[in-house]
């Protein structure tokens, strides 16, 4: 996988960063990360996606009130 990627299918982010597909689809489904649509693909940005992973370290991303939403605005 290369990193210098600018975005990711959900398959692409799923390996990158090691969590589950299915735990992706349902972190974009429930609002709380950012993605691209094209069509039928799905395009999640990797600074979103690294910003999210510092944000949400050490909490369960399975429970959806546990995780903490990504914007374009936010800061870490």
């Amino acid at each position: 996988m290369k990193k210098d990627k600018i975005a990711f299918t959900i398959e692409e982010a799923s390996e990158y960063t090691g969590i589950g597909r299915n735990t992706i689809r349902n972190l974009v489904e429930w609002k709380k990360l950012p993605v691209l649509k094209v069509g039928r693909k799905v395009l999640v940005k990797t600074d979103i996606l690294e910003t999210f992973m510092t944000m949400n370290e050490g909490r369960n991303l399975r429970d959806r009130a546990d995780v903490k939403a990504v914007t374009r605005n936010t800061k870490i």
